[in-house]
């Protein structure tokens, strides 16, 4: 595994936003998702601050979250993109091998997207995740534009807190009906 020098915490806002959501959903009795910590071997410590200054990841991470939702198993990854596409090369193969499988055990796998640029919120299914991603492995498009996340996967924030991602999946779930 590669090694690592700290450049802050990379996607934190959405991560923040997402586990005040989750904790939500577990107060509601909707949902139990918990954030899957990244195993990191500290190397370097910063004695004062009790912070790691240098390390390496001691295994490839799988997704970001994973609970269940109302009897349906759920995994999904965060990703934050500053840009007017979401670049594929935020997403490893290990992840997409993660979601896959866990599709195949009935779970539903996906991505919850913000673009900084339009302060929006996307849920993108695995499928249509996987469709991109293997035109970016076949020497297609290295990016999904954000023209390509429409409404229709678009998450609205609720109560002026959080992004209520489990009523867009849940729209989603109910048109494949």
């Amino acid at each position: 595994m590669g090694y690592f020098h700290t450049r802050g915490l990379r996607g934190s806002l959405l991560e923040e936003i997402i586990n005040m959501t989750n904790e939500i959903y577990r107060k509601k009795g909707i949902a139990l998702i918990q954030k899957i910590p990244t195993p990191i071997k500290p190397m370097e410590m910063d004695k004062e601050t009790r912070t790691i200054s240098l390390g390496y990841f001691e295994q490839k991470s799988t997704v970001d979250y994973i609970g269940i939702a109302q009897g349906i198993s759920i995994c999904f990854d965060a990703k934050e993109t500053s840009q007017g596409s979401l670049p594929l090369q935020n997403i490893h193969k290990h992840q997409m091998d993660f979601m896959q499988d866990f599709e195949k055990h009935d779970g539903v796998s996906f991505i919850l997207v913000y673009f900084k640029k339009y302060t929006k919120y996307y849920l993108l299914p695995f499928e249509k995740l996987k469709k991109y991603y293997d035109a970016k492995e076949n020497g297609g498009r290295k990016s999904i534009p954000y023209s390509e996340f429409g409404e229709e996967l678009e998450i609205k924030i609720s109560n002026n807190a959080y992004v209520n991602y489990l009523e867009k999946l849940s729209e989603i779930l109910e048109g494949e009906k």
